[in-house]
């Protein structure tokens, strides 16, 4: 969508960030990280990567420029100046959010980049035990990041 921002616009409304939290890309195996993908989701559930032409029929499949970022041309155009990518340590879809965060970090987007690994935790934990210390403390990152200039 901030890729989409970029290139299209938002008629007039300014993306100044955006967070992701435990993201969820697609990839061919060519566009693998160095970190591999034995844990993947597509590796614990088959078939999730196929959901996605459930969720979006009109889609080319999993290398889409909507699902995989290593296939978005536009992507150096990122439609704001700060990303935050959130991860969790025992996430299946870890390896997705690091593959995020380095092709767009060599992509020539020139903004701001971050990423947040939290140990021990597995996805969307803070939606599961929103009081535990980690949620707070990745809540409070959070907030951190959106009040920045």
């Amino acid at each position: 969508m901030a890729a989409r921002a970029g290139v299209e616009g938002l008629g007039g409304v300014k993306l100044s960030g955006i967070c992701l939290l435990h993201p969820y890309f697609g990839r061919r195996e060519a566009d693998c990280d160095s970190r591999g993908d034995g844990d993947s989701l597509v590796d614990k559930k088959p078939g999730v990567d196929n959901r996605w032409l459930f969720v979006c029929p009109t889609s080319s499949g999993i290398n889409d420029p909507i699902i995989n970022p290593a296939s978005d041309q536009n992507l150096r155009k990122l439609g704001c100046s700060k990303v935050l990518v959130c991860v969790a340590e025992k996430d299946g879809l870890r390896k997705r959010g690091w593959f995020y965060y380095e092709v767009l970090g060599k992509s020539g987007w020139g903004g701001a980049l971050e990423i947040v690994e939290t140990e021990g935790e597995d996805h969307v934990f803070f939606l599961f035990k929103p009081g535990c210390e980690k949620a707070v403390a990745l809540m409070k990152r959070l907030a951190s990041f959106m009040n920045q200039d």
